[in-house]
């Protein structure tokens, strides 16, 4: 009998295979009581297994394949950051000498106090972070246990399997990456957690959050994987099977398809044209962008730089990454965001600081105006590869016009320093602000009156317009870009910009997203900017899109009172 599972889908298509279980059991402790004269041996074994843990997690890290997503190596730095932690890797040992007890034990002891404390602030970015020190904890257990080479079965099993897990931690993603499998599918995991934002970046069939799926399939059960719907059909019957073939065959069709638009400029049928471009994580991710027909570079996240070292990178270090994405785009537009940690993006430099909602704590511009000699640094080699290509700067999380104003000082104050050495750069460097917090939005005006440009970052907005926390099972069904009150500001945002004449894009998850392509069309959206491989998606709406058609219904959006009503309007958008 078939059975139905509902979960969130993240796209890639859809999948028709043998599931391929990977193991979920929890991990037997042993307690047991030393001697004094155990002690020594027994730190020597625990800071040894820390050890072993860190060579083999930065042995993963060295061999991500080229073409992985960018992702997959900050992911991985945060593990190795998170294991070299002193809660980690010396409050165990503390265990270890006052309690007498094995380290298997001190560090089962250690893990229960960290999990309390995010129990206890029940924030969603440190909720991420709760699993990866679970999934840290759990492979210095194995070494522990004598496991060193950490194999895991995604390398022993045939290809052509859809892989069924509890959760897949970035490690696990870096053997996923290299292997053949057709799709996955976990019991946890909201939208923006670290295996969606994989997930996305591989493109393949996945869904994500279905609660259960682990314990209800079975090995070598034959499964769909609906990542378009988000749906997962165990022990399809033959009517079923048919369907989703056919199904499959139509979805696989529209994606040879899309090869054929690379070169076409992206303009609606009644001649709108309209910007796209490409969110990047590093360098590398450029070659992508350009084959996809990206106008230019919309949001380059310059964190990872931050994360991918214990030490801050050196001001050459980030000049170098810089003047290589401005090189490779050839003269168009290059938008670097200054960095933007906190959050779930803790480097090594800066887990000292604990805060009860790091989501609205330091970070974004405010850790930068709180840290103003790493803001520096960061200017400077931006200033320095802008005269290699047309950069221009971005501020996230933006809340005061104030923090404008400190910028165009620091800025200033850094162009000078150049002019002194006699070092080259663009003069006429432009500045813009990241529209993601509400008050930043309701104040739009006044933050175009000091800035170039805006770009709309939606993941923060929608969250904090709504008070949802994205990856709280009780309340994520309550995130949605249709909430009329995120449509409205949208275009208030949009269509201020507008007015004053001052460029708009959007960078957040919605630019990305060809079902709401026409929506922002109607709102006045000329600029979106997402992950490469969604750049053709987009730009197929858009050519089959026809302005004079899709304004009226917008208009009616504008003034809808809830969201299913804007859910059957933008059915009509695209019928």
């Amino acid at each position: 009998m078939s059975i139905t599972l509902q979960g969130i889908g993240i796209g890639g298509g859809i999948a028709i295979g043998q599931a391929h279980l990977i193991s979920h059991a929890d991990i037997e402790i042993a307690h047991y009581q030393l001697t004094a004269a155990d002690i020594p041996a027994e730190l020597a074994r625990f800071d040894d297994a820390i050890r072993v843990t860190r060579k083999s997690l930065e042995m993963l890290w060295g061999s991500i394949p080229e073409n992985a997503p960018a992702e997959l190596g900050a992911f991985l730095s945060l593990h190795i950051m998170l294991l070299n932690d002193h809660m980690l890797s010396k409050e165990p040992r503390v265990l270890i000498e006052q309690q007498h007890c094995n380290a298997e034990w001190a560090l089962k002891l250690q893990l229960e106090v960290l999990l309390a404390q995010f129990d206890e602030i029940e924030d969603e970015y440190l909720r991420e972070r709760r699993s990866d020190v679970i999934q840290v904890v759990e492979r210095v257990f194995k070494t522990l246990a004598g496991h060193e080479n950490h194999s895991h079965p995604l390398a022993e099993i045939a290809p052509d399997c859809i892989l069924v897990a509890h959760d897949l931690s970035p490690a696990d993603m870096v053997l996923f990456k290299d292997t053949a499998y057709l799709a996955f599918i976990t019991d946890v995991g909201g939208p923006t957690s670290h295996t969606a934002i994989l997930a996305r970046s591989l493109d393949l069939p996945s869904v994500l959050a279905l609660r259960h799926a682990r314990e209800l399939i079975r090995e070598n059960e034959l499964i769909i994987v609906d990542g378009i719907s988000g749906v997962v059909i165990i022990d399809p019957d033959e009517t079923i099977l048919k369907e989703y073939r056919h199904l499959q065959a139509s979805w696989l069709k529209k994606q040879r398809a899309l090869q054929d638009i690379r070169t076409s400029r992206p303009i609606t049928k009644d001649g709108e044209e309209i910007e796209l471009f490409a969110n990047i994580e590093v360098p590398d991710d450029c070659k992508l962008s350009i084959e996809n027909g990206a106008s230019g570079v919309g949001l380059f996240r310059s964190e990872f730089l931050f994360l991918s070292e214990a030490d801050l990178p050196t001001e050459e270090a980030q000049f170098l990454a810089y003047k290589q994405v401005a090189e490779a785009m050839k003269g168009q537009p290059v938008i670097i965001r200054t960095v933007d940690l906190g959050k779930d993006k803790i480097p090594k430099w800066q887990q000292e600081r604990e805060a009860p909602n790091p989501a609205l704590g330091l970070t974004g511009i405010r850790l930068c105006m709180a840290e103003p000699q790493i803001f520096r640094t960061q200017l400077r080699a931006l200033l320095r590869a802008s005269a290699y290509g047309k950069i221009k700067l971005l501020l996230p999380m933006l809340s005061y016009v104030g923090e404008v104003r400190q910028t165009r000082k620091h800025l200033e104050e850094t162009k000078a320093q150049l002019r002194e050495d006699n070092i080259a750069f663009d003069e006429n460097i432009e500045l813009g602000g990241m529209i993601e917090v509400p008050a930043a939005a309701v104040q739009v005006a006044q933050f175009l009156a000091h800035l170039d440009f805006i770009s709309i970052g939606t993941n923060d907005l929608i969250q904090y317009t709504l008070a949802v926390d994205r990856n709280d099972d009780s309340v994520s069904h309550l995130y949605d870009p249709l909430h009329p009150a995120v449509i409205q500001l949208l275009h208030h945002v949009i269509s201020t910009a507008d007015r004053l004449g001052k460029p708009v894009s959007m960078c957040g998850e919605m630019a990305g997203d060809p079902a709401l392509t026409r929506l922002l069309l109607g709102l006045g959206l000329r600029r979106f900017s997402m992950l490469p491989i969604q750049l053709l998606k987009v730009k197929q709406e858009i050519l089959t899109g026809e302005m004079h058609k899709i304004k009226p219904l917008v208009e009616q959006m504008l003034v809808a009172e809830d969201s299913q009503c804007l859910r059957e309007l933008l059915q009509q958008l695209h019928s």
